[in-house]
């Protein structure tokens, strides 16, 4: 593998030959939006992420290259380097990347890409083993009996699950000893595999492939029903924003525009603050502060159109406020019913439609803010859970419009924080329990000085880990604490009064 201290280049191969049959669509189901980008793009994004990944190359049919090119060969993914013509299948796709991949022993990883929710643990955890293995497979255990029939669709076997697997990808292999099974698969009719490590162990079984713990949530979009799953799964995972250092926000911020809209106190002054020290222009607006109403298009209207003459541009807009009115739905007024309806949604589609032709002129970016209520309707919260979970909706369908604009559009999901609000609505409470509102604020920099776009950006204080050791799905963890703590304390993770 080299000296010690060395380690062997790894190249992700994606493999995005698949056609959309299955999905009832004419076009390659990888190239279908999903949370506000194509599947293949999710997927990419995921290697390009890994720290541990050094090269891509993407295996595509061959009537989409051009298209995938366009894509995928941009400035912000440098580490994708080619898109293949791919085969007439799988194995036929594999191949192509192999013969292009050069005489230098590496690693590589293939993955396909419809698997658009892979984990950096996955990624991690497939190259720590190349270290030791020359092969790995990725795979989950089955919750489900597995039987054997014949080809009457009679049960002939029933196996012991404890023994069997779900196999997900990428694959891992050393480049020589992959590239020797395909020459001996190539040389051998009888070889039937679906899959590399198929290929691996009909043609060199002394070679052992290592099994990495796979993921529940790194499903595979075959059929129409995963296109809703891995939608819903999007919005229910975690998804950061890589931590920027002091030179990238003053690289990415320096000289900026950017409009606050509940930015009196809270998340939204701390983001005013930091912004403000990383070089941007910062112009707040609140109904305390200015007397700005969030729930008025006028107001929005004139606090754009003032910022915009001051400075000649605006690059950022993000919108913090929001209320908050407990009980049940039928004793409600309709003025408090009202009010959430225009401050927590109307609100953002008002920002939304004023923001946009300022925002397209500078390829700029769109913030909101959500909370974990969007995930699940809760009795006493009926109007701030349903409100919040069109503003991910919203999130994700203005990143899909708005693509071809050059805007960026993604939401906060912080957990619980400590916010003046807060403390006035709860007292006070355990130190450890409650995020601090600079760390909201400093993911929202993060976010400003990103690519991402169409996501829910969750912000947690630390993902809990189940007894394997194994790290527990954000949602998951928060469904928990929910349990622990009762709803009516967790649903408020920030409040911040317009």
């Amino acid at each position: 593998m080299g000296s010690a201290g060395q380690r062997l280049r790894t190249v992700a191969v994606v493999l995005a030959g698949g056609s959309g049959s299955r999905v009832g669509l004419d076009v390659p189901k990888q190239l279908l939006k999903v949370a506000g980008r194509t599947i293949i793009e999710h997927s990419v994004a995921a290697l390009h992420e890994s720290d541990v990944v050094d090269e891509i190359v993407i295996v595509m049919t061959p009537d989409f290259v051009p298209m995938l090119e366009d894509l995928l060969l941009r400035p912000d993914l440098p580490k994708v380097t080619r898109v293949l013509p791919g085969g007439a299948d799988r194995n036929a796709s594999t191949q192509a990347a192999l013969d292009a991949l050069g005489d230098e022993e590496c690693n590589v990883l293939f993955h396909d890409a419809v698997r658009p929710l892979l984990s950096q643990r996955v990624v991690q955890d497939c190259v720590e083993a190349l270290a030791t293995y020359e092969a790995v497979d990725v795979a989950i255990p089955s919750a489900d009996t597995i039987v054997r029939v014949d080809d009457d669709e009679h049960v002939r076997e029933i196996p012991d699950r404890s023994h069997l697997r779900r196999g997900q990808t990428p694959q891992g292999f050393r480049l020589s000893v992959i590239r020797r099974a395909y020459e001996l698969a190539a040389a051998d009719p009888t070889v039937r595999a679906t899959d590399d490590c198929g290929v691996l162990l009909h043609c060199m079984p002394e070679v052992p492939i290592y099994v990495v713990p796979g993921d529940e949530h790194n499903m595979k979009v075959t059929y129409p029903v995963d296109l809703f799953i891995a939608d819903k799964l999007f919005q229910l995972s975690s998804h950061g924003a890589a931590p920027a250092t002091p030179e990238q926000l003053a690289a990415g911020l320096a000289g900026t525009t950017m409009v606050v809209f509940g930015g009196s106190y809270g998340i939204g002054a701390d983001i005013d603050r930091l912004a403000t020290e990383a070089g941007c222009r910062v112009f707040s607006f609140s109904r305390s502060g200015t007397g700005t109403h969030v729930e008025r298009p006028e107001d929005i209207a004139a606090a754009l159109s003032h910022v915009h003459e001051l400075t000649g541009r605006i690059d950022s807009v993000v919108l913090t406020a929001a209320v908050l009115d407990r009980g049940a739905l039928a004793d409600m007024d309709d003025a408090t019913v009202r009010r959430q309806l225009e401050v927590n949604y109307l609100a953002p589609v008002t920002v939304a439609r004023l923001a946009h032709p300022y925002l397209r002129a500078s390829s700029g970016h769109l913030v909101f803010f959500t909370s974990s209520s969007y995930t699940r309707g809760r009795a006493g919260y009926s109007m701030y859970s349903s409100t919040k979970a069109a503003v991910v909706n919203l999130t994700q369908a203005l990143a899909d419009e708005w693509a071809d604009d050059g805007i960026s559009v993604n939401v906060v999901n912080p957990e619980r924080t400590r916010t003046p609000m807060r403390l006035e609505a709860f007292g006070e409470e355990p130190e450890d329990s409650l995020l601090d509102s600079e760390v909201v604020a400093g993911t929202t920099l993060d976010i400003l000085v990103s690519s991402l776009t169409g996501q829910v950006i969750d912000v947690r204080r630390a993902v809990p880990r189940a007894a394997t050791g194994a790290p527990v799905d954000d949602a998951i963890a928060e469904a928990l604490a929910e349990a622990q703590l009762g709803s009516e304390d967790a649903v408020l993770d920030e409040v911040a009064s317009p």
